[in-house]
C-alpha cells in the first residue's frame, strides 16, 4: 500500500473525510485532493445562517482535521475528465493525475438563475462558497431597501429569517408549497406560518418571470408571473443545486443529472450495472441504494451522510477482502435554524402516506411528527424538540405511528403529509 496512488476528486468535507479515514484505516501510499476552490475544506451550513447575520466573524468557518493528511493538494484547479482505461484524472490545467483509485466527492454547486443576463445582474447572488457568502453578508450591512428571495427551500428560509434578524424587509418567493421537496406541505404550511408572523411578504404558488435593471446593470424590480411587481436592489437566488458530474460525461460511469451511480459499498458502476473496480463515490454526488428503505436508490444533500458515507468508501477502499467491507446504511438526517426554531429531521419522508403529530402542538412550534408509509415508520421532523429524537430514532422501519402512549402525547390522528408529487413546485 505505501506505492499505491490515491485521488480525491472534490476537497470539500466528504473529501476531508474520505482523506482523514483513509489515513486512519493505515493507507500510507501517495495521496492527492483535487478542489476546485482555492480554500482548504471549511464548513458550509453556516454560509446561509450565522455568518450573514454576523454572528460569527467573515472568516472560513475551519472544519477540524485532526489526522496529519501528508497529501498533495491541487486548489483552485477544476477535474475536467476522467480515463478509466489509463486510470488518470484530467484536470483544467493540463496536469493528468494517475491514480490506482479514486474517489469521486465533488458534491453539488448552487443552482444559477435561468437568465444569464438576469444572473449577472448587479444585486443578484447565490450562496455557491464562502465568497458568495461574504460578499453577500456585506451587501446586507448596507440595509437594502428590500430583500428578494428566489425560491422556499431550507436555504431560501434560512436567508429570509437572517433578513428579518437584520430588521430588513424581505419577500420570499415559491411557485408551489414552501418546503414540499423537503417536509411536504402539511409541515411547510406551519414554517410559512412562522414566516409571516415575522413579517415575511410570502408569495406562494406565483414565480419569477423577470429580473429587471436600472441603466447601470443594478437590480432594481422583479416581475412576477402574477402580474404583479417588486422593487428591490438585492436579490438572492436559491433553487437549489446541480450535482458536478459534467467532468465525468464521458468517463463511461453511470452518471446523470441525480449524480454517480454507486452500490452499497460505495463503489461506481458503469452503466449495465457493473462495478468498476478502484472507484468510488461519497456525499452529495453520490446516488446509491439505502438497505433501511427496500434498497431504494437515493441521492441527498445531508452534512452527516457525507461524513459517514466518506468513512465507508475509505474503509473499503483498503478492506482486504469483500467480507470486511462495510455497508453504507447511514439513516440520513438534517437540521436547519430559522425564525427561533431549530428544525431537525431523521429519515426519507418524501413517499410517506401519512404523517402524525405524536408529541407537543404545532401552533407552539414545539413537537414531534413522524412519516409513515405503508404502516411503517420511516422518518421523524421535530420542531425544538431535539431532546426526543434519540428515542425516535429507533422507531425507523418499526410500526406507525410510533411512540404510543409517549410523554406529551398529541391526540392527533393521522393526516396526508402531501408532497410534491402532488403538488406544483
Amino acid at each position: 500500500m505505501t506505492e499505491e496512488r490515491i485521488v480525491i476528486v472534490g476537497a470539500s468535507l466528504a473529501g476531508l473525510r474520505g482523506a482523514e479515514a483513509l489515513r486512519s484505516a493505515g493507507f500510507q501510499g501517495n495521496l492527492t485532493l483535487v478542489g476546485d476552490e482555492k480554500n482548504l475544506p471549511y464548513d458550509r451550513p453556516p454560509l446561509s445562517k450565522h455568518l450573514l447575520t454576523g454572528k460569527i466573524p467573515a472568516s472560513l468557518p475551519a472544519l477540524p482535521n485532526p489526522v496529519s493528511l501528508n497529501a498533495e493538494w491541487h486548489l483552485g484547479v477544476v477535474a475536467t475528465g476522467l480515463d478509466t482505461k489509463n486510470r488518470t484524472v484530467e484536470l483544467a490545467n493540463g496536469d493528468r493525475l494517475p491514480f490506482d483509485q479514486l474517489l469521486i466527492t465533488t458534491g453539488t454547486r448552487a443552482r444559477s438563475w435561468s437568465n444569464p443576463s438576469e444572473a449577472a445582474l448587479d444585486g443578484v447572488f447565490l450562496i455557491r462558497n464562502f465568497e458568495d457568502a461574504v460578499k453577500l453578508r456585506e451587501k446586507l450591512a448596507t440595509k437594502p431597501q428590500r430583500v428578494v428571495i428566489i425560491g422556499g427551500g431550507f436555504i431560501g428560509c434560512e436567508v429570509a429569517s437572517c433578513c428579518c434578524e437584520l430588521g430588513l424587509p424581505v419577500t420570499l418567493i415559491q411557485r408551489g408549497a414552501l418546503l414540499v421537496h423537503a417536509l411536504g406541505k402539511a409541515i411547510g404550511d406551519i414554517v410559512a406560518e412562522m414566516q409571516r408572523e415575522a413579517g415575511v411578504d410570502l408569495r406562494l404558488g406565483v414565480s419569477v418571470s423577470k429580473i429587471e435593471s436600472n441603466s447601470q446593470g443594478q437590480v432594481e424590480r422583479v416581475h412576477l408571473s402574477d402580474g404583479t411587481v417588486i422593487d428591490t436592489d438585492l436579490v438572492v437566488v436559491a433553487l437549489g443545486a446541480v450535482r458536478n458530474v459534467e467532468w465525468l460525461q464521458e468517463s463511461g460511469l453511470a452518471v446523470s443529472q441525480r449524480g454517480v451511480r454507486c452500490d452499497q459499498f460505495c463503489r461506481v458502476l458503469d452503466p449495465s450495472g457493473a462495478v468498476v473496480e478502484g472507484i468510488f463515490v461519497a456525499g452529495d454526488v453520490a446516488q446509491w441504494p439505502h438497505p433501511l428503505y427496500g434498497n431504494r436508490v437515493i441521492a441527498i444533500e445531508h452534512w452527516g451522510n457525507a461524513v459517514v458515507q466518506a468513512q465507508t468508501a475509505a474503509h473499503n477502499m483498503v478492506a482486504k477482502t469483500a467480507e470486511t467491507m462495510r455497508v453504507h446504511d447511514h439513516l440520513p438526517d438534517f437540521w436547519s435554524s430559522q425564525f427561533g426554531v431549530n428544525i431537525k429531521l431523521i429519515g426519507l419522508p418524501e413517499t410517506a402516506d401519512q404523517l402524525v403529530f405524536t408529541q407537543g402542538l404545532a401552533k407552539d412550534r414545539k413537537f414531534i411528527a413522524a412519516y409513515g408509509e405503508a404502516g411503517r415508520t420511516i422518518a421523524v421532523v421535530s420542531f425544538n424538540s431535539a431532546r426526543w429524537l434519540p428515542a425516535y430514532r429507533k422507531e425507523i422501519n418499526k410500526p406507525f405511528p410510533p411512540m404510543q402512549g409517549a410523554l406529551e402525547q398529541s391526540n392527533c390522528s393521522p393526516i396526508a403529509p402531501e408532497f410534491a408529487s402532488s403538488h406544483q413546485t
